[in-house]
């Protein structure tokens, strides 16, 4: 019995506290480091110069000063911050050669990318409901969508990301690592650090997957009554200039919302045990690198206030 307990506390002994992470990246080909660096470079250009843009616009044109834009200043704002989160580390990962990421650094960055993507889901009901307004509501819209009640609406959805990132890293790093610190990922993912852990990661699980499972379903459930009331407001419509004019209006907010919660669900609505890392990076790509670029394209630069906001900018810089 005593050479049992003294076997324990020697294995305990023996058990290292994890003091950094590495991160495998996307690929260990060496040919195609370069290539990806190079790639993400461009994304990742195109993602602060189309975000910021948009932001400076929307700050200096009073056309751009309503509800829609407004939402869509704050959107621009969080897809730059947690592409910024994501991107550099990663290149600096391809360029280097050097994966490692310190246990603090790794909770920084996974506190950072959980709030503003929560902000990110938050901020899409949002506007679904904006646009809801705009066309179910069009004489009542001004007095719906105050400035005081999209104040609001932006500062709850910043909220719920904070308190949700919070939860997250608490719930992560609560947990023991310590002899496993090869993380599956290109980046300090909540699955692909929980996986690792050597203690008992159940009911952290059970909080990853209730706590995402409540915010996407909540806001999922805003945009689509959203839109199930656009519809019927769309198929009321007797002029075909107001359905083509609805349909625009909603088309680029659908595409986002399809390509953002797809993934979302695919990644954190499930254990962490079934989940495929190779397909998880996949998956990831999409929505911390691949969306803060399109946003800017597909909510704003086919808009004609917009193009001429940037064009009357152009020509008072000239």
């Amino acid at each position: 019995m005593w050479a049992s307990s003294d076997s324990q506390t020697a294995g305990m002994e023996n058990r290292t506290e994890v003091t950094e992470f590495l991160l495998l990246g996307l690929t260990d080909d060496p040919h195609l480091q370069l290539p990806l660096f190079i790639t993400f470079l461009l994304i990742y250009t195109i993602t602060v110069l189309g975000n910021l843009g948009m932001i400076l616009l929307i700050l200096l044109d009073a056309r751009l000063h309503t509800p829609m834009y407004f939402f869509l200043g704050n959107l621009s704002l969080v897809d730059f911050g947690y592409s910024s989160t994501i991107t550099p580390t990663v290149m600096a990962g391809l360029l280097t050669g050097n994966k490692a990421i310190s246990y603090n650094a790794c909770a920084a960055q996974m506190f950072f990318f959980v709030a503003f993507a929560t902000v990110e889901n938050y901020l899409l009901a949002s506007m679904a409901y904006d646009r809801y307004a705009a066309v179910s509501k069009p004489l009542h819209y001004t007095t719906t969508m105050t400035t005081g009640a999209c104040a609001w609406m932006v500062i709850g959805s910043y909220i719920c990301g904070f308190v949700n990132a919070s939860t997250q890293v608490r719930d992560t790093f609560s947990l023991s690592f310590c002899d496993n610190n090869v993380v599956h990922h290109f980046f300090c993912d909540v699955p692909a650090v929980m996986v690792l852990s050597c203690s008992d990661r159940h009911v952290s699980e059970l909080v990853l997957v209730y706590v995402s499972s409540f915010n996407v379903s909540f806001a999922l459930f805003i945009i689509f009554m959203s839109y199930a009331f656009i519809s019927v407001s769309i198929l009321r419509m007797r002029s075909g200039t107001g359905h083509q004019k609805a349909l625009s209006t909603c088309a680029s907010h659908l595409t986002t919302v399809s390509i953002f919660y797809g993934t979302v669900i695919f990644m954190y609505l499930q254990p962490s045990s079934s989940h495929s890392m190779d397909m998880d990076k996949i998956s990831s790509v999409f929505y911390t690198m691949a969306i803060p670029m399109l946003n800017p394209v597909v909510y704003s630069l086919r808009n004609k206030k917009v193009k001429n906001a940037f064009t009357k900018t152009v020509l008072k810089a000239k």
